[in-house]
């Protein structure tokens, strides 16, 4: 596909928590919790005017689903700020520090004076009902490739409580041990032409906020929006890719999903479909299906809900039509209904007869809510008030799929594909924080700040090549990973050599991660005690990814119980050579025929037997000398 044909753009936000001692509003420790929680308190938040009078419509979407919060917390990682039950702190200086260098790496334009802003969130992520943020620089850039990408601002903001479990009797349950980490947002102009620019653009960002050398690591510490439009299209916020990988793919089928509901709307016109045909005439259908064998409707009747029709005049066919990979038109309009509805999901005449509904009685619903042979018709099993919200909902997005593609905000999906969030937000979201007085950016600070940049990542580059004899494909595999800094401590801090070590941190991690190896799960502080026991002659490199595995499954455990467990206890080099004899002797007949050239056999026998426990180049050695001995 021809992006720059197609006139694609692209605009990043990416966020990353930053590794600073406190969080941004108090001195809490910046850090999650797995233990159960020691206070919970229930909230439900409510939208409020802006000082114009208007209600965010985000916000709006957010309250009429009508849930309330369950907010879990202990004494160590939260107090009374993040329970906003008393004012922020002052803004954390060292997390603006931190900000002030990423934005000058960027050759951004520091502001004169910090102002805290309030962002309506009601969703449940922050027991505010807002978010603050402030903006700490403007207009810089970042080089890629031969392209300067425009940076629209970078900001400092408080990352948001995370969300434990989904919605259960109308109430969502929210840690706030996250709530209030510091987090940079680093915005580009939407310059960005194809999805492969886009990941490349955000791993260039990425590398400018690790080369501050003050941001965490790990997953769920980084997260990517990506702000996508084409001619005839719409602006569509993708909110919170993690993965840089999934980044290109989410792009690619985003446009995917706008050309083909732009064609579906073209191919609507032309049936001479229009936006008032559509109405909001609901048929209860509940006794059609008193005997059917739907599993769903059955278990529906059977709680005395309803079933529901709407009448979409000349969809049919239309439903059904795939915008990306597993995903339709009929599942966008399902999408609107669970969120505006409350509801499990719709069925549609398109998809029917199936699931247990005949096609009797698909024929007795079209008859009921009078259809023509190309209409098409939605059901929804539940109480009356969210039957007739969802379809509500499904009507209202019927009517945008004839006018084209509706702004909205998305949510990334695991296969890349994406789905309905809630509405965009709108300029009523913003406002000034009253508790937080601005804080001035001197000259003098900037400076001093300026001063004490990290070094560049091209800098850097040539150093690892240099110091530490990386070819350039491993030493930029270093620095486009996430354990750069953890490479350099791990050389000078045992005898390993630093191109196993680099090996290990890029390639050997990817490929388990491919395997469906939990790598994440294990800790730096593990990873070092790995290439300790090697450096004292614990254990073999070759044994490094069966450790790895091991780890991964086994939480809070130590190299020496996976060493232990696994049998992978290094041996002497005499156990070495009594081996090696024993395996000559067993073989002596193929050594008279082949005489040296034996070896790639013996060495074969003899390392599915040791592998893990003594080092191949040692085999190698000892082996070669035993030969030798007898050959000659």
């Amino acid at each position: 596909m021809d992006y720059e044909k197609i006139g694609l753009k692209v605009g990043l936000e990416i966020h990353q928590q930053l590794d600073t001692s406190a969080e941004l509003f108090c001195n809490c420790k910046p850090e999650l919790f797995k233990e159960e929680p020691e206070i919970t308190f229930l909230r439900r938040l409510r939208p409020t005017q802006s000082e114009l009078g208007q209600i965010d419509p985000a916000a709006y979407f957010e309250f009429q689903k009508g849930v309330k919060i369950l907010y879990e917390t202990n004494r160590a990682t939260s107090c009374l700020v993040e329970m906003d039950e008393e004012p922020p702190h002052p803004l954390n200086m060292e997390a603006v520090e931190i900000t002030l260098t990423a934005a000058l790496m960027m050759e951004a334009k520091p502001v004169n004076e910090v102002h805290v802003m309030r962002k309506t969130v009601i969703d449940g992520s922050n027991t505010t009902g807002f978010q603050r943020t402030c903006v700490i620089a403007l207009n810089g850039e970042v080089k890629v490739a031969e392209k300067n990408v425009p940076i629209q601002h970078v900001s400092l903001e408080e990352d948001a409580a995370r969300k434990t479990s989904e919605r259960k009797a109308n109430v969502i349950r929210y840690r706030i041990d996250r709530l209030g980490i510091p987090l940079i947002e680093v915005a580009t102009a939407p310059v960005i032409k194809s999805p492969k620019e886009a990941e490349e653009v955000a791993l260039a960002i990425g590398r400018v906020l690790r080369a501050s050398g003050k941001v965490k690591r790990g997953l769920g510490t980084i997260r990517q929006d990506i702000n996508i439009s084409i001619p005839n299209g719409a602006l569509i916020e993708i909110k919170g890719v993690q993965e840089l990988e999934l980044l290109p793919l989410v792009v690619k089928y985003e446009v995917q999903r706008q050309l083909k509901l732009m064609k579906i709307s073209e191919e609507l016109r032309a049936r001479g479909v229009k936006e008032e045909n559509i109405k909001e005439e609901f048929v209860d259908v509940t006794d059609v299906f008193e005997q059917t064998k739907c599993k769903v409707l059955r278990k529906a009747l059977d709680k005395n809900l309803q079933i529901l029709a709407v009448k979409l005049p000349e969809f049919k066919g239309f439903l059904k039509q795939q915008l990306m990979p597993s995903f339709r038109l009929g599942t966008e309009m399902s999408d609107r209904a669970r969120f505006w509805g409350r509801v499990g999901g719709i069925f549609h005449t398109d998809e029917l007869p199936a699931y247990g509904i005949t096609e009797e009685e698909v024929e007795k619903v079209r008859k009921a809510v009078e259809t023509g042979d190309q209409d098409a018709v939605v059901l929804v099993a539940d109480n009356p008030e969210n039957a007739k919200d969802a379809l509500k909902a499904v009507t209202e997005r019927a009517r945008e799929a004839t006018k084209g593609v509706p702004q909205e905000t998305r949510a990334p999906k695991p296969d890349g594909t994406t789905r309905y969030m809630r509405p965009r937000p709108g300029a009523a979201r913003m406002y000034p924080e009253t508790d937080i007085p601005p804080i001035q950016i001197t000259e003098d600070y900037i400076r001093k700040t300026g001063l004490q940049l990290p070094e560049l990542l091209e800098q850097k580059l040539e150093r690892l090549m240099e110091e530490y004899k990386l070819n350039q494909k491993l030493a930029r595999q270093v620095l486009d990973s996430k354990h750069s800094e953890l490479f350099e401590s791990v050389v000078k801090e045992t005898k390993v050599s630093p191109t196993t070590v680099a090996a290990f941190l890029t390639e050997t991690l990817k490929a388990l991660k491919r395997d469906s190896v939990q790598v994440d799960k294990v800790s730096e502080s593990q990873i070092r005690e790995i290439f300790n026991e090697i450096s004292a002659g614990e254990l073999t490199k070759e044994a490094i990814p069966d450790v790895t595995v091991w780890l991964s499954s086994h939480e809070n455990k130590g190299v020496q119980e996976a060493i232990m467990s696994l049998g992978l206890k290094v041996i002497s080099e005499d156990e070495l050579r009594a081996f090696i004899e024993k395996v000559i002797e067993d073989n002596r007949s193929l050594i008279r025929e082949r005489g040296e050239s034996s070896f790639g056999i013996l060495m074969g026998i003899i390392m599915k037997e040791l592998r893990g426990k003594v080092d191949a180049a040692l085999v190698s050695k000892v082996l070669k000398e035993e030969l030798k001995e007898l050959v000659e």
